[in-house]
């Protein structure tokens, strides 16, 4: 499975891994000030490598660097959610497209395996919201594509915060199983048209609430 969370080689590299998870997961919300020295200190490392970590972050629009006054956590507009799931919508579309030839039936059976997953963390919140992204990013990783998986990942990164805090907010319930399992159906079904609309529908369904909220 491709993954932008595998073990860090270098102490940028575990800085930028640092910074990112913790932008995931919402510790770093969106206008939080972030300190090079501070970081490097949690982390105990020089600056210099936390400062090339908020550069890298920087290019992928998640912070805005200030001159000699750290940089700040970026966050989405309401526009740009609604961008991010549009292009989440056609290029895992496409993921799961390219995949559609390669997928076994162990292949299958991990999905059905990470649906289980996500059924028993229903109740943990910040579990869930993780499984769900792994699922994802596993069917995407079966296209072979690894360009394409990046950009996928990122689109998940600048996302899952507002995720947490609609679930967080909203008495709607997570999708269901038989949600995803649609999904699995389709891959069953090996047919191209109908994988690429139902995984677009899926990744869809969730956009009208969550604009909702981001208006709020």
């Amino acid at each position: 499975m491709l993954t932008p969370f595998s073990s860090p080689a270098t102490a940028e590299e575990e800085a930028y891994r640092f910074l990112l998870d913790g932008i995931r997961m919402g510790q770093f919300k969106a206008g939080d000030r972030i300190v090079p020295e501070e970081i490097a200190s949690q982390l105990g490392m020089s600056r210099m490598p936390v400062r090339d970590a908020f550069r890298r972050l920087a290019t992928q629009e998640l912070l805005t660097i200030r001159p000699n006054r750290g940089a700040v956590v970026r966050g989405l507009s309401h526009d740009e959610a609604i961008e991010v799931f549009e292009m989440r919508a056609v290029l895992e579309g496409l993921a799961a497209t390219a995949a559609l030839h390669r997928i076994g039936p162990a292949d299958i059976d991990e999905l059905e395996r990470r649906l289980d997953a996500m059924d028993r963390c229903a109740e943990d919140l910040s579990a869930w919201v993780t499984e769900h992204r792994d699922f994802h990013l596993y069917l995407c990783g079966l296209s072979a594509r690894p360009r394409l998986v990046a950009q996928i990942a990122a689109l998940h990164v600048c996302i899952e915060p507002h995720m947490r805090l609609w679930l967080q907010s909203t008495y709607k319930p997570r999708p269901s199983r038989e949600e995803h399992g649609f999904i699995i159906d389709a891959l069953r079904r090996k047919r191209p048209e109908l994988i690429e609309a139902v995984v677009r529908e899926h990744v869809c369904s969730t956009l009208e609430t969550l604009a909702k909220l981001m208006r709020t």
